[in-house]
């Protein structure tokens, strides 16, 4: 399984705007230099009241078809 790790802050409401509007999709840099993007929705089960923030490692397949992702910390 293939992994990346993001470390992200965003706001309540620039989230809102990312899964509510047109442009779903988060763009963010890895720890590592790359460029990625991906649903905002794989980050809606951390969610709190001040929005996402944290370093998350993100799994993906062979295909780099989402598989699942978790917080490693805050």
């Amino acid at each position: 399984m293939n992994s990346i790790v993001v470390s992200l802050v965003i706001s309540a409401e620039e989230f809102q705007r990312l899964y509510q509007g047109s442009a779903k999709t988060v763009f963010a840099q890895s720890l590592d230099g790359r460029n990625i993007r991906f649903p905002a929705g794989i980050l809606r089960p951390f969610v709190l009241h001040n929005g996402v923030r944290g370093t998350f490692q993100i799994n993906f397949d062979a295909d780099n078809r989402f598989h699942s992702i978790q917080r490693l910390g805050g």
